[in-house]
């Protein structure tokens, strides 16, 4: 069983009638292994990392930028979807599962980090196209106020979008699943699985290579001498995507085409289903890079964990240790390029909107 697959509460808790003719328990007992420990690992190291995010973010400030402002949302998806975490791992290894209200709040909590981190990392590659490709023309609009505005959507979007695989959902028996009307039982599940597909992966992949092809473009015309860094941070933003969301949409897919006995074998469904508990993994894991990112590439970030450093260095040591930026450093950081800034939908690296 996959619970924390795109739906787990919509589709591997009904009744299949091929079930008892193809057993799974060795699937089964290797989720309940495997998935408590890979998701407690998700789940400490995407808390710590976007924390941190959100406190450098709000450092002495606030944020002052449309890109700090959908940084910091981010984070915010992030945080709400790792949350769910302990709840789907007290779920898999407890025999009394949740009560209704927990189910419910889980599974819409789930759902709508999960969408709400995919939208906002869009949202960040349109902003960054505009600020690059489109930067005469986006200076009146790129403003603070916009970025709430945006992201207000943005959160409305994925609770809009995140309904469908959550509103039927309802607990029964220690079980928490999709408990469909009987007319929607069949479509239901495999419009929540193309949902996902689509609005979960395959347009925000689309937006996002349009615009940073765009932006690749335009660098190659600019005289900068840390466009061929910017061109890295790019394609490695890009291809992580990829690479961590292909493999798992994949499954649905092939999970969705199951549904139609497009594979009738015994072994081939449970290869299908061990390998969506493993893309899973890796898919959801995702919520983790953001930090780390922000460590490689973002002088906002780097600096304000070097202030903490500093701050417990301090407390450590038992004596006040002063923090403070020379003042050729302070001086470099105002002088970077804008362009040197906007090459990643997780951080900027000269932009005064990301700087302490």
């Amino acid at each position: 069983m996959s619970l924390l697959s795109p739906e787990p509460t919509l589709e591997y808790y009904e009744y299949d009638p091929e079930a008892e003719a193809c057993p799974e328990e060795d699937i089964v007992a290797f989720g309940v292994t495997f998935l408590p420990i890979f998701y407690s690992l998700v789940f400490v190291f995407g808390l710590v990392g976007n924390v941190l995010v959100v406190l450098a973010l709000t450092h002495s400030q606030k944020p002052k930028s449309v890109t700090d402002i959908y940084l910091l949302n981010l984070a915010l998806s992030d945080l709400l979807f790792v949350a769910t975490l302990p709840f789907w791992i007290h779920y898999v290894l407890s025999s009394h599962g949740f009560n209704h209200a927990v189910c419910k709040l889980t599974t819409a909590f789930f759902f709508i980090g999960f969408f709400g981190g995919i939208f906002f990392i869009t949202a960040i590659s349109i902003d960054r196209y505009l600020a690059i490709v489109l930067a005469a023309n986006s200076l009146q609009s790129r403003t603070v106020q916009h970025g709430v505005t945006v992201s207000l959507s943005v959160w409305a979007a994925a609770i809009l979008v995140a309904a469908p695989q959550f509103m039927f959902t309802k607990q029964d028996e220690g079980e928490c699943f999709g408990d469909h009307p009987e007319v929607l039982r069949e479509v239901w599940p495999v419009l929540c699985h193309l949902e996902v597909n689509l609005l979960g992966f395959l347009l925000p992949l689309l937006v996002m290579v349009y615009c940073y092809f765009r932006i690749i473009w335009t660098l190659c015309f600019c005289k900068n001498h840390k466009k061929a860094k910017a061109i890295k941070l790019i394609v490695l933003v890009v291809v992580v995507f990829f690479l961590f969301w292909t493999p798992y949409n994949v499954m649905i897919f092939l999970e969705t085409l199951k549904r139609y006995d497009f594979f009738p074998g015994c072994d081939v469904r449970k290869s299908l289903r061990l390998a969506t508990s493993v893309t899973e993994t890796v898919a959801f894991s995702h919520c983790c890079l953001n930090p780390l990112i922000y460590a490689f590439a973002g002088e906002k970030f780097r600096k304000y964990l070097q202030h903490l450093y500093r701050k417990c260095l301090a407390v450590l040591c038992g004596h006040p240790v002063r923090v403070t930026f020379s003042s050729s450093e302070s001086q470099s950081i105002r002088q970077e390029s804008v362009l040197s800034s906007n090459f990643t939908h997780y951080t900027s690296d000269g932009d005064t909107s990301v700087h302490l």
